[in-house]
C-alpha cells in the first residue's frame, strides 16, 4: 500500500516538473467513473448516429456503417473537473477533424459551434475549433480494448492533450460526452448539460474554468 502511494507521489511530481500537471489537479492511476444517470443498453442493430444542423447534408450512419470510417488513435493526458488527472492514456475512434477533410461531413460556413447529443437526451457543447482540433476524438476502445459500458460504451467523446502540441485548447473531459449519438452543428452557442447546472461553457483546464462565465 505505501509503495504504491509512494509511487504514485513520485510520478505526480515528475509530470508536475514536465508542465503537464495543471493547476488544482492531481495524478490517478486508476480510471474513476463519473456520470449522471444509468448506464444505457446497446442495440447494434438499432442504434445510429446522427450529423445535422449547419451542414450541407444531414448524415446519419448505422453502427455497421460507422464502423468503417477512418480510424485515429491517441495518447492523450485527459483533466477531469472534479480535480484527477491520467496521463499517457491511449484511444482509438473517429475524428470529426479527417471526416470533414475526406468530405464526409460538410460544414457550412456559418457553423461556429457543436453540441455533442448523447444518450438520455445528455448534451455537451463545443467551440467549432475545438471540436476539429486533433485532440478530439469519437473514441470506441480505450487501452487497446472496447469502451466498457461504464465508460461510454460504444462511443463517447474524448478531448484531452497531445503532449509537444500546446496550440491546442484543452478543456475538462466532461467536455467529451459519454454514449455519444451525434453531432448538431449551430451558428450560436447553446449550454449543454452540465453548463446549464452551472459549469463553465470554455472549460479550459490550465485556467481553471470549472464554474460560472
Amino acid at each position: 500500500m505505501f509503495d504504491s502511494i509512494f509511487r504514485r507521489k513520485e510520478t505526480e511530481q515528475k509530470v508536475q516538473k514536465e508542465g503537464r500537471l495543471p493547476p488544482g489537479q492531481s495524478l490517478t492511476q486508476k480510471f474513476p467513473v463519473l456520470h449522471y444517470g444509468p448506464v444505457p443498453g446497446f442495440n447494434p442493430a438499432k442504434w445510429d448516429f446522427h450529423v445535422r444542423g449547419e451542414v450541407e447534408q444531414e448524415v446519419r450512419w448505422s453502427w455497421e456503417e460507422f464502423n468503417q470510417l477512418p480510424r485515429t488513435k491517441l495518447v492523450m493526458d485527459i483533466h477531469c473537473v472534479t480535480r484527477w488527472s491520467k496521463f499517457d492514456t491511449e484511444w482509438e475512434g473517429v475524428s470529426v477533424r479527417t471526416l470533414v477533410e475526406q468530405g464526409l461531413i460538410k460544414i457550412k460556413p456559418a457553423a461556429k459551434y457543436v453540441m455533442q447529443h448523447a444518450e438520455y437526451g445528455f448534451t455537451a457543447n463545443l467551440p467549432l475549433e475545438v471540436l476539429l482540433g486533433d485532440n478530439f476524438l469519437m473514441a470506441t476502445h480505450f487501452d487497446g480494448q472496447p469502451l466498457s459500458p461504464d465508460h461510454g460504451y460504444p462511443l463517447r467523446g474524448v478531448i484531452g492533450r497531445i503532449l509537444e502540441r500546446d496550440e491546442l485548447v484543452v478543456p475538462y473531459f466532461w467536455k467529451g460526452a459519454k454514449w455519444l449519438r451525434g453531432l448538431e452543428f449551430m451558428t450560436a452557442d447553446r449550454p449543454g448539460f452540465w453548463e446549464q447546472a452551472g459549469y463553465h461553457m470554455n472549460a479550459d483546464v490550465w485556467k481553471e474554468e470549472r464554474f460560472g462565465y
